[in-house]
């Protein structure tokens, strides 16, 4: 990356880690300081937890289509302000109402794909894979010290204040929008980045990527679940005091993450994915149900969440990769916001649902919502082809006479390692889909439809 490409993606990972931690840091500490709220039931204290989950859902794709129309920047300041004004709201409330309200309007920020648009406008498309994993990386960071910072700022300055940190974060933000982040000249109209209209249908009818949009509903629905369960188990039943819990996650978080890393190279080395991904799965689901088990014991409890979060980490790196890889050439942007859509979508069934299961059957049913979840993703993973083992590469074209690009189409699907092509007559650009242990830059060398400087 050159200089600029850098300093973009370093200010819009930062930007994206700022929002996720101000969505992610009252989840571990919400279900023991929001019981003090007027009106808090657990059920409602379930669904305020995973209500911002419904507004991402809804919004995720019109902010991103919306973005097309009026500007990415735009986009952003709006998004940015809609998830510090619910951070006031929440902080100011006294009830659970407006907690609720305060974390949907948190929520319709829905600003994840319209800052992976802006990615792709300020990033050459050789670049892009590694500033997405960047943008990605910081995400998985941002969660993990979440789960630390949440109980020690909510045992400092209480459940207002937590609300009042994160609406500074937005503000933060904005400044590194406004300041730091360049504007582009114009919008990319990169298929490969964008969620195309003419791609959903297609996108919504692939079994493949169905079966993953699947799972991360599936893992986001039992992750909000989970924190209905966990803090209730480390003070009421353990004794471990809220202010304490940080140390907990932090030695959870930091070892879970350092033992997944050898699943990850193995899968993608060993081209053993399907049977790592469908071990993530069950163990998940094996850990989920020992929760009924371990949380009378510390040491069990803490086992119990270390192999959870070992699977979620895993699951949580892997299954993005999987869609970007199962996606239609061009289409990834449309892949990437349908998964969005499901994650969101998940976090807020899992709040809602698993917030009047406490209420009506207590914290079994709870659990019980969270096996009965992960074995249906189970059996669903071990039914599901092995994943392929593609990539995106992306050639520039020289014009077509009369714009015409039937025969070109036809030759690059028959170069070996190719198993699918779209081609943008507008921008002259193919977007090829490749197994790279077949595929052979040098053979486009030879075409006389091909530019130079053709990148992956």
């Amino acid at each position: 990356m050159n200089a600029l490409e850098r300093r973009s993606v370093a200010a819009l990972a930062s930007v994206y880690a700022m929002r996720m931690l101000g969505l992610f840091m009252v989840m571990p500490v919400f279900v023991l300081l929001g019981e003090g709220l007027q009106g808090a039931t657990p059920a409602l204290l379930g669904l305020a937890i995973g209500a911002y989950g419904l507004s991402q859902a809804l919004l995720q794709i019109p902010f991103g289509l919306l973005s097309d129309r009026v500007g990415r920047k735009p986009m952003i300041y709006l998004g940015l302000l809609l998830f510090a004004g619910g951070s006031l709201l929440a902080g100011a409330a006294d009830s659970i109402y407006l907690v609720i309200a305060g974390r949907m309007l948190q929520g319709a920020g829905a600003i994840a794909s319209v800052l992976m648009a802006l990615l792709s406008d300020l990033t050459r498309e050789e670049e892009r894979t590694k500033a997405m994993a960047v943008v990605g990386m910081s995400i998985g960071v941002s969660f993990s010290v979440s789960l630390v910072l949440g109980p020690v700022l909510g045992s400092l300055w209480g459940l207002s204040g937590l609300f009042y940190v994160t609406a500074g974060l937005a503000l933060v933000a904005l400044v590194i929008v406004g300041r730091v982040v360049p504007t582009p000249r114009q919008h990319k109209a990169s298929a490969d980045a964008l969620p195309a209209r003419q791609m959903l249908v297609r996108v919504l009818t692939e079994g493949r990527l169905l079966r993953l949009d699947f799972g991360i509903f599936a893992l986001h629905l039992v992750l909000t679940s989970l924190f209905l369960v966990v803090p209730v188990f480390l003070e009421q039943r353990l004794g471990l005091a809220g202010s304490d819990h940080w140390w907990f996650y932090l030695s959870v978080m930091a070892t879970s993450f350092f033992a997944m890393v050898p699943f990850i190279i193995i899968g993608e080395k060993k081209r053993k994915m399907k049977a790592v991904l469908c071990g993530a799965v069950a163990l998940l689901t094996l850990s989920a149900a020992a929760l009924l088990l371990s949380g009378h014991s510390l040491v069990g409890t803490w086992a119990v969440l270390f192999a959870f979060f070992m699977a979620f980490n895993l699951l949580e790196a892997t299954l993005p990769s999987l869609v970007s890889k199962e996606a239609p050439a061009a289409g990834k942007g449309a892949a990437m916001g349908v998964y969005s859509t499901s994650q969101f979508l998940g976090a807020f069934i899992g709040g809602a649902l698993g917030g009047l299961l406490q209420e009506s059957v207590g914290i079994p049913g709870v659990i019980g919502l969270m096996v009965l979840v992960l074995l249906s993703w189970l059996v669903v993973a071990l039914t599901m082809p092995a994943p392929g083992y593609t990539t995106s590469f992306v050639v520039q074209l020289k014009e077509a006479a009369g714009g015409s690009y039937g025969a070109v189409d036809q030759c690059l699907r028959g170069l070996p390692g190719v198993q699918d092509v779209v081609i943008l007559k507008d921008e002259a650009t193919a977007y090829l889909k490749v197994d790279r242990q077949h595929f052979d830059e040098q053979s486009l060398a030879g075409l006389a439809f091909v530019r130079q400087g053709s990148n992956s």
